[in-house]
């Protein structure tokens, strides 16, 4: 059974009911067209089961479903999910907030196809904040821990949850499950929940079920752990601790949270000695395999993988540019390729495509990659039944 089990990622106006979201059952999260609008001829919906959703899409269109992009404002995301069918789209400091309040995101959702749209933000609280001017400002994860029990926690999470799902969103890349001691702030800092990371895994526990209770879609970041990395992946290459240093530390909590779905997972830039050699951990197969495989500590990992911003950090960023990464990270093993901008689209398109035809991209992994995504998400609202 798919960790993520089956989460209906097109937008809404109203969260669910927090009783009826467990992290076992089925959240709706599908989109009716904004009342009185025309709405843009879309493309055909990939309806029926996952299996037979994928089976009735192009190769592009199942490529497409495998980026996440940051967009500006609703201009972009409505170019860029009516012209290239990308499968999710990400909101970030650099985006025009009042597509969230003015009807243009649900009409984008509405409209989106094959498979309903994904809509994602960085909102951990603390110093990664995009909807603070919407949602009010929270405390950053290590303050919470210190000052409030996992349950106070919890119900933190489900009020934000609940608030961002009825904007919009359903993906949140929350909470950092990293272990860190490193000062409040440096690039993990007070965004980790601690340097024990059994406290980790109980404050990142909450706050995942919180988000996951509010329909939202929690995202575990940064795998294989940042915590005590070298540096800055936004900066340049980080190299954390050995791989059995992990074992004992970073990677604890993740033999719990994997556990705890639906949830998903990012994996970071990180190189990690004893794993992935100087290769960042996003576009190397032995970090996803180690995911995967359970040699991580945990159970074998069957949810939805992506990859840190594979754009503007120069972990990545000063070895390829967008079409080789993306293409580099899903031949090792990520379900989506995440970056901010829209303008490379279809270039990093035509270069899947490519690989696709060529052998270089596993025909076979696109598919199951799509059709976890399409479990995750469920069938257009446009499919009918």
């Amino acid at each position: 059974m798919l960790a993520t089990s089956a989460l209906l990622v097109g937008c809404s106006t109203q969260a669910e009911d927090p009783e009826a979201a467990s992290s076992t059952s089925t959240v709706s999260m599908a989109a009716g067209p904004v009342p009185g609008s025309a709405p843009p001829q879309a493309p055909a919906p990939a309806c029926g089961d996952p299996v037979a959703a994928v089976a009735a899409m192009s190769t592009r269109d199942k490529l497409a479903q495998l980026l996440m992009v940051g967009v500006t404002g609703a201009a972009d995301a409505r170019a860029v999910v009516d012209n290239q069918h990308v499968g999710g789209i990400m909101v970030g400091s650099w985006t025009d907030l009042s597509m969230l309040s003015d009807g243009s995101l649900a009409d984008i959702a509405a409209n989106a196809g094959p498979l309903p749209l994904a809509v994602s933000v960085d909102e951990e609280g603390g110093r990664v904040s995009r909807l603070s001017s919407i949602i009010g400002a929270q405390p950053a994860p290590r303050a919470l821990a210190a000052t409030r029990t996992p349950e106070e926690v919890y119900q933190i999470a489900l009020d934000r949850g609940r608030q961002m799902r009825g904007l919009g969103f359903t993906i949140d890349f929350a909470p950092v499950a990293d272990v860190s001691d490193a000062p409040d702030d440096t690039v993990i800092g007070d965004r980790s929940f601690g340097a024990d990371p059994t406290t980790v895994t109980d404050y990142a526990g909450a706050y995942a079920r919180g988000l996951r209770d509010a329909g939202l879609l929690p995202v575990l970041k940064h795998f294989p752990g940042h915590g005590h990395g070298s540096g800055d992946s936004h900066a340049g290459s980080v190299v954390t601790p050995p791989l059995a240093d992990l074992q004992t530390d970073d990677l604890v909590p993740y033999r719990t949270l994997t556990t705890q779905g639906p949830v998903a997972v990012m994996v970071g830039h990180m190189e990690v000695p004893g794993l992935t050699g100087s290769e960042p951990a996003s576009l190397s197969p032995q970090a996803y395999g180690l995911l995967r495989s359970g040699d991580y500590g945990g159970p074998p990992f069957g949810g939805v993988v992506f990859t840190d911003d594979l754009s503007s950090m120069k972990a990545i960023s000063d070895r390829f540019g967008v079409p080789d990464a993306a293409l580099r990270a899903l031949q090792a093993g990520a379900d989506v390729a995440l970056w901010v901008t829209t303008d490379e689209v279809p270039a990093v398109l035509d270069r899947l495509e490519k690989a696709v035809a060529v052998g270089e991209l596993s025909q076979p992994a696109v598919d199951a990659s799509v059709t976890k995504l399409a479990a995750m998400k469920g069938p257009s609202p446009r499919c009918g039944g």
